[in-house]
């Protein structure tokens, strides 16, 4: 029953896949938002052009703009992620006692992606926020994330935190749920085909692959959901987070089987 396990890799997956590619995430928020129509507004020609114009405007501040509330939202959504998915699945399965099937692992990621948007959609909210901030700006920044939340609190109210809340839905759960069924089940393909002659299943092909294996499952599960959902995401940032998942839930279930 590996519960607690799940979402402790899964919370320090998060956090290395933020600590990892932020500066990148950074400067996607921004393509996406600035259009080069505002005057007191940078334009960027490419994304070099972009990390150097940041650091250059802003220093090492901008580029990690938002890093906290990232952090914070990564770390936690993948901790609950994994979690609500792991129980999913053993619900599911009843308990262990039958394969799960390709719309199974569907169903269980769509309701881990539902659950985990609710939870999470805050932090998403605070973090864009203060990643479009810059020097720039008329308007008075926030001056951290606590700002953040009160500010947005006290001048916009509680149902300003769960703005995009629909969109952000809809993608969470349809992008997550491919993601996850597709690593799933390439996870069982690769495993199969490396162990002939022994049938595998999604549970077991886990003790049977290593961290070059996962950052593959990783990214391509990453770019068949990105190609289904919508045009463009980090996908190196999908490598680490299964890899560094992984492999750290392999040392705790080999930590907690020694005791």
């Amino acid at each position: 029953m590996w519960q607690w396990e799940n979402a402790t890799a899964g919370a320090v997956a998060g956090f290395a896949t933020v600590a990892s590619v932020h500066p990148l995430d950074v400067v996607r928020t921004r393509f996406q938002v600035y259009d080069g129509r505002g005057s007191n507004l940078p334009t960027y020609k490419n994304t070099v052009n972009a990390i150097l114009t940041i650091a250059r405007m802003e220093g090492l501040r901008g580029l990690y703009a938002g890093f906290y509330p990232a952090v914070l939202g990564s770390t936690v959504s993948w901790g609950l992620y994994f979690f609500f998915y792991g129980r999913a699945k053993q619900r599911y399965s009843d308990y262990g006692k039958k394969n799960l099937t390709p719309s199974l692992h569907l169903a269980s990621a769509a309701e881990a992606g539902a659950l985990v948007c609710f939870c999470t959609n805050p932090v998403w909210l605070v973090k864009t926020r203060m990643q479009l901030q810059n020097p720039l700006h008329q308007a008075q920044p926030y001056s951290g994330l606590y700002d953040a939340f009160r500010t947005i609190l006290r001048e916009e109210g509680f149902a300003a935190l769960y703005k995009g809340i629909v969109p952000g839905l809809m993608l969470q759960v349809s992008h997550g749920a491919i993601q996850f069924t597709v690593y799933e089940e390439l996870r069982k393909v690769i495993a199969n085909s490396r162990y002939k002659g022994t049938r595998v299943d999604a549970q077991s092909s886990g003790e049977l692959l290593n961290s070059v294996d996962y950052a593959v499952l990783g990214g391509s599960s990453k770019i068949a959901a990105m190609l289904l959902t919508y045009p463009f995401q980090n996908v190196p940032a999908a490598s680490i987070t299964f890899v560094v998942y992984e492999n750290v839930l392999k040392l705790l279930k080999l930590t907690t089987q020694k005791e």
